[in-house]
């Protein structure tokens, strides 16, 4: 299952540095010989290795290999490669997307019962999960779609959470087009809202379109029904009960 660990063994070790680390390590081979002022023909005899292979990797003319570099590292008592730096994680979104800071963010990651009106059936309630985490390496909050069953249509974007008005903004670009999730939090960590989207209409075309969603915080132990859900499943009630609390209680408007 594992394979020949010996065969494994001597890809890794004949494996070759990229040319940015072969660089570094030619570098730092040259500052060592140049202050202990030793020659390069003795580093390849310690080395047991060649000194036309030597010559050639320290001139950038062949990159060095993991074995030859571990040699010369015993030859020399340094350590020859550039240390692993990781990037600090970036902990405030963009002006543009409200200049939040993580921590006081960290309260809206997680996982999401997702319910809106159903486009496919009248009457109908659609559920589907959301997912919101912290993107380190762009340092803002980002959300993902998952389990509906138009996967073709699930979608990813960017969180924007403006301090001046406290909504919460889930928003899709692809390709010029805009989807908006724009929510508040009435309590607890219950999200209410408006999406605005494209329908799917007669043919290919595409109606704009606006309703009440509501997002539902879920523990790892929790086991919602996703889907369409009709009248008569043991979930449409509550469910049509959430969705329409939103305009119920004032949490959206949408004047006649």
């Amino acid at each position: 299952m594992c394979g020949d660990v010996r065969t494994d063994w001597g890809r890794v070790v004949q494996a070759e540095l990229t040319a940015e680390n072969s660089q570094f390590v030619a570098l730092v081979v040259r500052e060592e010989l140049a202050r202990r002022r030793l020659s390069r023909q003795w580093l390849a005899d310690e080395a047991k290795v060649s000194l036309s292979t030597l010559e050639k990797a320290l001139a950038g003319r062949r990159p060095f290999t993991l074995a030859t570099v571990v040699r010369l590292e015993d030859a020399l008592g340094t350590s020859l490669r550039a240390p692993m730096v990781r990037p600090e994680p970036k902990l405030f979104a963009p002006e543009s997307m409200g200049a939040y800071a993580r921590p006081a963010v960290q309260w809206l990651e997680g996982t999401y019962l997702t319910l809106r009106p159903s486009f496919s059936e009248e009457g109908a309630i659609f559920a589907y999960l959301t997912s919101i985490g912290w993107d380190d390496s762009n340092g803002h909050l980002v959300f993902s779609e998952a389990s509906r069953t138009d996967s073709e249509y699930e979608q990813k974007g960017f969180v924007s959470f403006p301090n001046i008005s406290g909504a919460i903004y889930l928003v899709t670009i692809s390709q010029g087009q805009y989807r908006v999730a724009l929510l508040n939090r009435p309590s607890g960590r219950w999200l209410n809202g408006i999406l605005l989207t494209l329908a799917a209409g007669d043919g290919a075309q595409l109606t704009p379109a606006s309703l009440p969603i509501v997002l539902l915080p879920l523990n790892e132990e929790d086991n919602r029904t996703v889907g369409v859900v009709r009248a008569g499943d043991p979930a449409f009630d509550e469910y049509r009960t959430c969705v329409d609390g939103v305009t119920q209680r004032g949490y959206a408007r949408f004047p006649a």
